[in-house]
């Protein structure tokens, strides 16, 4: 039995109520299951007003970690049964995980790190921009990234406390409700997206937040910004 330790975490945004079809999908090609979040957004190919009212559609969130080995199959799985190549079904991002833990149904486990080869930069075309805001602020961070020449972002609801966030009502800790938002862009954009974030949404301020970046190994169902890439 193969224990290579080497694991990727696909990221699939699709519209709510489509996870089951990944999920399916996933397992189909030898994942074990996913994690399904709630988000709302908005892509390139789906429309923004309805009755010139602005619209943000509900989209699902499917985490899945699977062994690198089976990336490509699982991949190939989703675009067959789902077909997230097409023009408005979502897009998936694959991130490489450097460290795993819970893998407790599998036995005898042996640290294979000095084994794994590094991801070659010149293969890393986009980047995972996350940033996690107070609530209410997502659509300042959204219109940042847009501004900057972002596409957009998808927003998941979260909570959590931050070193500058201990506040207490009638003696009870309160747990502040975050957003997460999921900016997927050029890797040549980064820096300008993250000026204007910083610029708009002030979250270098304490409490106001935190951002990082994620090298993102491959994507599916964004063939307009591949072609872009590619025309350079």
């Amino acid at each position: 039995m193969d224990l290579n330790l080497n694991y990727s975490l696909i990221i699939t945004i699709v519209k709510k109520g489509d996870a089951k079809h990944i999920v399916k999908s996933t397992k189909k090609a030898g994942a074990e299951g996913g994690t399904i979040l709630l988000g709302r957004g908005v892509g390139i190919h789906e429309k923004k007003h309805f009755l010139g009212i602005p619209i943000e559609p509900e989209k699902n969130i499917i985490l899945t970690a699977v062994p690198s080995k089976i990336v490509h199959n699982v991949i190939e799985q989703i675009n067959v049964d789902y077909s997230i190549d097409k023009p408005g079904k979502g897009l998936g991002i694959v991130l490489h995980i450097k460290s795993i833990l819970g893998l407790c149904h599998v036995q005898n486990i042996e640290d294979k790190k000095e084994n794994e080869k590094p991801m070659s930069k010149e293969s890393i075309h986009f980047e995972l921009i996350v940033t996690i805001v107070n609530k209410g602020d997502s659509e300042k961070v959204v219109n940042a990234t847009k501004k900057a020449g972002a596409e957009g972002g998808t927003i998941i609801s979260g909570r959590g406390t931050g070193i500058h966030e201990k506040a207490k009502l009638l003696n009870l800790a309160i747990e502040p409700e975050k957003e997460i938002i999921l900016t997927l862009i050029t890797k040549e954009k980064t820096k300008q997206v993250l000026a204007q974030i910083e610029e708009d949404v002030q979250i270098n301020q304490p409490g106001k937040g935190i951002g990082f970046i994620l090298d993102v190994e491959r994507t599916i169902g964004i063939h307009h910004l591949q072609a872009e890439l590619n025309k350079k």
